[in-house]
């Protein structure tokens, strides 16, 4: 690839390369299939269980052997080739849906009790977690690999508006399937989204990995991912700061409980509440698309964080639906700030051969506190009531942000 032929600041640069298209739309329904997979599955388990800790077990199924094979799921992704990976864990996602499809009809129910139920569907979402280690860091490999570093910062905002503007689609269209066709027919359409997603994915170009890392040994090459993060401290910043906000502010992870029992807005509400934050997140990823931040960027990210913390804790207090609306979107508008921060921060400053590694560390330490987040919501709920715990966790949300600033002085000053 001529990499001068896009050494442009223009919004679209990324976009003008034919495989970083087909890689934003396989990504599209991929993310869209996931999303309406969740929100299926968090209203589906409590109106089985009808105990909010029982939605935070959904995070825990998942998040065990996530977490327990992120770092050897970035070593294989870095020796192997990134296109075949990637078709064959959404080939297991499209699998683990059947599953579910087949738990969701009326044979399964006259069959298994609802705690029947819900055990088959607490062990589909273990194996998603296990597919979830490979697939999820390989998609941002793959992206420095189908665009030239000089329109890196442009196709990681472009990923990342891609992943929210899925996200939101999937969480209010599977709350709207779920009121109007069911669960059966909501997992019939995140079936269909999930092929459509291999054959975009399809035509993206085979990337084979550097030989040298077939040559070092399996755990000495782990070490190595973590080694990096560990030095390069403004990176190692932006991950800490992010684990931590996202695992006590999951406020979202109590939405089935709000809108059934609190709002009481029914499975329609509970797919608008439950997009909120997507929404709010797109917003800034479509204004950091045409206005790139341009200095600053440390500071910026430890003030959204310390917002999205304030913003949990009015969605926790209010009693009105619009309300509860515009404090979720505000805290996703903040969240995309941090998002694409921490993901420009990722693709900039980690050598390809080594990006399999970093990004499963990302992974171990971010995406993966969402489970855990999701399951500490539900044992503080518990032990707290809802209420409480979410006001609890917007609280340690703001006490982290607060904390980052004085002690983190590499993020604070950091500027790309």
């Amino acid at each position: 690839m001529d990499e001068s032929n896009y050494r442009v600041s223009a919004p679209l640069a990324a976009v003008k390369i034919p495989e970083f298209r087909n890689l934003l739309a396989g990504r599209f329904f991929f993310i869209f299939s996931l999303r309406m997979m969740s929100t299926l599955v968090g209203w589906w388990i409590y109106k089985l269980t009808s105990a909010p800790f029982a939605i935070g077990l959904i995070g825990l199924s998942e998040v065990i052997p996530a977490l327990s094979l992120a770092l050897y799921a970035g070593y294989i992704i870095d020796i192997s080739e990134k296109r075949r990976l990637i078709l064959r864990g959404i080939t297991f996602y499209l699998a683990a849906a059947v599953v579910l499809l087949l738990l969701s009809t009326r044979y399964s129910h006259a069959h298994l009790t609802n705690i029947g139920v819900a055990i088959g569907i607490y062990a589909v979402i273990f194996c998603t977690g296990i597919i979830r280690a490979f697939t999820g860091p390989s998609f941002n490999v793959i992206l420095a690999l189908v665009v030239p570093r000089a329109v890196l910062p442009n196709a990681t905002t472009w990923n990342q508006g891609t992943w929210l503007t899925a996200s939101v689609t999937g969480h209010a269209i599977g709350g709207l399937c779920i009121g109007f066709i069911g669960n059966t027919g909501t997992l019939l359409v995140i079936c269909c989204s999930f092929v459509i997603s291999l054959i975009a994915l399809f035509s993206l170009n085979r990337h084979q990995p550097e030989k040298k890392q077939t040559e070092k040994r399996s755990w000495e090459s782990v070490k190595e991912g973590l080694r990096f993060v560990y030095r390069t401290k403004d990176l190692l910043g932006a991950i800490s700061l992010d684990m931590f906000a996202v695992f006590f502010g999951g406020a979202v992870a109590m939405v089935p409980v709000f809108a059934s029992d609190i709002l009481k807005v029914g499975p329609q509400g509970f797919g608008i509440l439950n997009a909120a934050a997507d929404i709010g997140a797109i917003c800034s990823v479509l204004l950091l698309t045409f206005f790139p931040m341009r200095k600053q960027q440390g500071k910026r990210m430890i003030v959204a964080v310390a917002g999205f913390g304030l913003c949990i804790i009015i969605f926790a207090i209010s009693e009105w639906f619009w309300l509860s609306f515009f404090a979720l979107m505000l805290a996703g508008v903040l969240d995309g700030i941090s998002m694409v921060i921490r993901g420009t921060i990722m693709q900039l400053k980690t050598p390809n051969e080594m990006k399999g590694r970093v990004m499963s560390v990302n992974f171990m330490f971010v995406n993966s506190s969402n489970e855990l987040g999701q399951f500490e919501s539900g044992l503080m709920a518990k032990l707290m009531g809802v209420i409480p715990s979410v006001i609890f966790g917007g609280c340690m949300t703001f006490l982290v942000a607060a904390t980052t600033w004085f002690k983190a002085k590499e993020l604070r000053k950091l500027e790309y």
